[in-house]
């Protein structure tokens, strides 16, 4: 019996792909645009990091700050870390670069370590550069400062922060 529902379910449904039912290639990924999945697509050029060196503000608490220069070429790996040479606890003195945060020091009991974490040694897993591009998807985000501004007394709604 099952064998039998098992081949009448396949046929059904290559029946249905021959009638101009729905297949796996007709859909579309939003973000890959028009070409099947089994396709590779042909990304982007890079776009120019912002190289303005202005220290941007933060959307919310603990947000890790974004690098508000260029990093190209910066060697980030086992061997050696770039960004240690302006923002290690010793170099900031000369290199004027905000020094690492502490919590880079601490291992995962909460212990402080005397050099950087490894679990906090690779930058780029959190950090990331900054490029005026238009975003690909839209973005309703609020930040909370703007969501705990009050308006008249009252806090702002979503509808009042729309007008």
């Amino acid at each position: 019996m099952k064998k039998w529902l098992i081949a009448l379910l396949a046929l059904l449904s290559l029946l249905s792909l021959h009638a101009g039912g729905a297949s796996a290639v007709d859909l579309q990924d939003g973000m890959r645009g028009p070409l099947g999945f089994e396709q590779t697509t042909q990304p982007p050029p890079l776009a120019n990091p912002d190289n303005s060196d202005i220290k941007r503000s933060r959307n919310y608490a603990m947000q890790p700050p974004v690098i508000p220069h260029k990093i190209e070429g910066y060697q980030l790996d086992k061997n050696a870390n770039r960004c240690m040479m302006c923002h290690a606890r010793t170099r900031t003195q000369e290199s004027q670069a905000p020094m690492i945060s502490v919590t880079h020091f601490m291992d995962r009991d909460g212990n402080f370590l005397a050099e950087v974490s490894p679990r906090r040694y690779f930058c780029m897993q959190c950090h990331v550069p900054q490029a005026g591009l238009n975003p690909l998807v839209g973005n309703t985000f609020t930040d909370v400062d703007s969501m705990l501004k009050k308006t008249d007394g009252k806090q702002e709604t979503p509808a009042a922060r729309k007008k």
